[in-house]
């Protein structure tokens, strides 16, 4: 087992006074880890049909009616979208460390902390794992889900702590202390967020699913792609139940999201977009880079034109608020035509003329786009918390704290009208 370490946060220093000997307790905020062993983890994989709550929704999917919600960390809702005025909750697959998915053919591919996961889902009253690709992720793109090798354990989660320590002082006026809670001498911690999501896919193969704009997994042709916070990864798909994998590609620091269109590659990041050429679909070059400054960037594509949403919050390092249009007509040199002001945008869609936005906690903003130098409202729903979108033809699917929402729209009328919810659960 992993020695115990605590990886600190912030600490408050609180004088408890001054004698001849001068102490002061030091009060300072720790994360305890928690462990699980590889096999726990592995073998608590099962699928319910006992429907759960939806709590902290995260990745959006849908895939030949079907709707996949995943529960962030714990696993995948499945809802039955056939009649999107009526959803259905048939299912929940547990899957310790899930954060993100996507779906081509009868599978679905999910990761599991380090493993990535196949699922046969040509019965979505029947989800059954069919096999398991084991250590493939490291620690993909989350801050826990760290591996141990030697020990066989996957550190899961932390357990806020505040501890009180008791020092000696010189007595100054300074009742604050900042500093370092101890380590073990050879473990050191990172945390990273854990924030990401699905882009509208494009496949040169078809059959495959539809995912919202924070994507980081996405399917092209015969190649599964993920990435997490440095690295693509491409996992050869040609048999659909034992992916291999096949490259790995550097892809620089802060990566957030991946976007297919055509036979290119969209990638967003917290600095900039980078575009790659995957003619060649087991390789992917870079042919360029649009820079923008430090933010949250998820990217959708139209066209000759890429519609960025840059936003603010800690978790972003960024303090703007945007959408930028970036003119892609040259690959190799895209150009930022346009800036418009937004609330705080997450999540993006675009389907024919139809932009849509999420806007987090201050609602969903229906765009016309059909002038890319002039885009315009047509709609805004305030109130309504969202995060992520799939616009469909037709059918517009919104996440966020508060629910599952489903809109009819019509981008030639410019009209939408509501047609269903699922709550998320009060915890």
């Amino acid at each position: 087992m992993l020695k115990n370490l605590y990886f600190l946060i912030f600490v408050i220093a609180i004088a408890s006074g001054c004698a001849d000997d001068c102490t002061t307790t030091q009060k300072y905020l720790t994360y305890e880890p928690v462990y699980q062993t590889t096999a726990a983890v592995r073998e608590a994989l099962n699928f319910s049909t006992v429907p759960r709550d939806i709590n902290t929704p995260g990745r959006l999917y849908f895939k030949d009616g079907y709707m996949y919600i995943n529960e962030i960390g714990e696993g995948i809702h499945v809802i039955d979208n056939r009649n999107p005025a009526i959803p259905q909750k048939i299912g929940f697959v547990t899957i310790p460390g899930n954060f993100d998915l996507a779906a081509k053919g009868n599978y679905l591919y999910a990761d599991s902390y380090v493993d990535l996961v196949v699922l046969d889902i040509s019965d979505p009253t029947d989800i059954r794992e069919v096999n398991r690709m084991e250590t493939v992720f490291g620690d993909y793109g989350i801050w826990a889900g760290r591996f141990d090798a030697t020990s066989q354990v996957i550190l899961t989660e932390y357990n806020e702590m505040w501890v009180e320590q008791e020092i000696d002082t010189d007595c100054d006026d300074n009742n604050v202390w900042l500093g370092r809670a101890p380590f073990a001498e050879d473990q050191v911690v990172q945390l990273r967020g854990a924030t990401s999501s699905f882009a509208n896919t494009s496949s040169a193969s078809g059959n495959v699913g539809i995912g919202g704009s924070m994507a980081r997994f996405t399917i092209y042709d015969k190649f599964l792609y993920t990435v997490d916070f440095s690295d693509m990864r491409l996992f050869d798909l040609s048999e659909a139940t034992a992916p291999e994998k096949t490259n790995t590609i550097p892809l620089g620091w802060d990566i957030e999201t991946i976007f297919p269109y055509g036979d290119k590659l969209f990638i967003g990041a917290r600095n900039g977009m980078h575009i790659y050429d995957n003619a060649n679909p087991e390789s992917p070059v870079r042919l360029s880079t649009y820079q923008h400054v430090q933010s949250c960037d998820p990217v959708v594509v139209r066209d000759d034109y890429a519609f960025v949403t840059l936003r603010s919050g800690s978790e972003c390092q960024g303090f703007i608020n945007q959408l930028d249009v970036v003119d892609i007509t040259d690959l190799r040199d895209p150009t930022l035509l346009k800036t418009y002001e937004m609330s705080n945008p997450h999540g993006l869609g675009v389907n024919g003329d139809c932009l849509f936005i999420t806007e987090g906690e201050f609602g969903l903003r229906y765009l016309d786009a059909a002038d890319v130098n002039d885009i315009s409202e047509v709609g805004f729903i305030d109130g309504l918390h969202s995060i992520d979108v799939i616009a469909l033809d037709e059918v517009l699917m919104v996440i966020g704290n508060d629910g599952f929402h489903q809109y009819s729209y019509n981008c030639d009328d410019k009209s939408w009208t509501y047609l269903s919810s699922l709550a998320i659960a009060q915890l």
